[in-house]
């Protein structure tokens, strides 16, 4: 058994309970909850939260996630208007909505992940979007992109040569790094964002490699951080990488050009998002304009 050099606090405090009763009271859902993130307690403790629309259930089965599966339910009509009071009552002024995969759904979810930002934006709250890729339809990504988030992130989430392996047939790298070109070819001020996890069993060049394809398609905030086992359903990790993996990949990153880099043991693409944000805008980010 490989034993696990990261420890971290259990969800507790004050703020943290009454997030958490927020959202039960209005049936909402939290990727913080649902895919076992090891940073809830911190984040929900500093007033951030990853909302997760379209229902609990996810139409895909990466190996890596533990969102669940099952059967899938209609969209909630009133779902906008749930997020929206959610996020008056917790008072943030930095939202992140991402949503479950469905296939199922004609649009693929859009037009109902497009509401939700444009209730949203009624908030006076910055938005940033971790989407899926909507099978790679221009059409529905328009969707996104005309609703006007301030940051679009989609998770490339692995190297090349792992994606098979790791990610869930419908979805593939080269499909997933043509959502963020097409993005940015909408739209050059658009902020995008996309994550690697490593732990399974890449190489260093490998990672490189990935960083480069996100850079040439144009993304600018980047996220490296620690695959960790959420329940025994999923991939076992292959090794832990030490501090100095995690510094080389942001030393890497700027020099490539990334605007901001957030790399480390438990990175996840939503943590500290506001903060990312921040930073990229003061760190000259020339892309945006």
């Amino acid at each position: 058994m490989i034993k696990v050099p990261y420890s971290v606090k259990l969800p507790s405090g004050e703020r943290y309970s009454f997030i958490k009763n927020t959202l039960k009271s209005r049936t909402l859902y939290t990727v913080c909850e649902e895919a076992h993130c090891p940073n809830m307690g911190e984040c929900w403790e500093s007033g951030t939260a990853t909302f997760m629309i379209l229902g609990s259930n996810c139409s895909r089965g990466c190996r890596f996630c533990a969102v669940t599966h099952g059967k899938m339910l209609p969209i909630d009509p009133d779902e906008p208007q749930k997020v929206y009071e959610a996020v008056k009552l917790m008072r943030l002024d930095f939202v992140v909505i991402t949503s479950v995969d469905r296939d199922d759904l004609p649009d693929k979810g859009s037009q109902a992940f497009a509401n939700v930002i444009s209730k949203l934006k009624t908030a006076n709250v910055k938005i940033e979007v971790l989407i899926p890729d909507f099978s790679g339809i221009h059409e529905f990504i328009d969707k996104i992109i005309n609703a006007a988030p301030d940051v679009i992130a989609h998770n490339i989430e692995t190297v090349r040569r792992l994606t098979p392996h790791v990610r869930d047939p419908r979805a593939g790298y080269d499909q997933s790094l043509n959502v963020l070109k097409y993005v940015k070819s909408v739209n050059k001020k658009m902020i995008t964002k996309s994550s690697i996890m490593i732990g399974l069993g890449e190489t260093d060049e490998e990672v490189i490699e990935a960083m480069k394809d996100l850079r040439n398609a144009g993304v600018n905030i980047l996220t490296v951080g620690q695959y960790l086992r959420p329940t025994k359903k999923q991939l076992e990790v292959v090794e832990y990488s030490p501090i100095e993996r995690f510094k080389y990949f942001e030393e890497s990153g700027y020099k490539m050009g990334f605007d901001y880099v957030a790399s480390g043991p438990l990175v996840r693409t939503s943590y500290r998002a506001a903060e990312a944000y921040v930073k990229g805008i003061l760190n000259g980010g020339g892309n945006y304009d």
